[in-house]
């Protein structure tokens, strides 16, 4: 499997396209998917508490409370979506200075 990885990356940088700029590419498509989960989490997390807010107006209590498990998600994402846009950052930093002398 690693194999078929391997050879269609080798495939794509035989075709000239920039490694660099396949990376950026990834990065940025790895930092969207990770703020849409965040966007998910956060609209899980509203609805869990309305619905808390409503059976507590009803007198009917919910003991199995998933928020906590919303919350250790987010908070795991918050930080691969911190470190994913550090490691973008320092790729465009690394980037700029050789793309000045060439």
């Amino acid at each position: 499997m690693e194999n078929a990885a391997a050879d269609g990356i080798a495939a794509c940088l035989d075709e000239g396209n920039d490694p660099y700029n396949l990376i950026v590419t990834d990065l940025v498509a790895l930092i969207g998917h990770v703020q849409a989960s965040l966007r998910l989490i956060e609209a899980a997390i509203a609805r869990e508490a309305l619905l808390a807010e409503q059976d507590a107006a009803a007198n009917i209590f919910v003991l199995d409370d998933v928020t906590p498990r919303y919350v250790a998600a987010s908070t795991a994402l918050k930080t691969c979506d911190t470190g994913l846009g550090m490691a973008l950052g320092r790729l465009r930093d690394s980037e700029a200075p050789a793309r000045l002398l060439n």
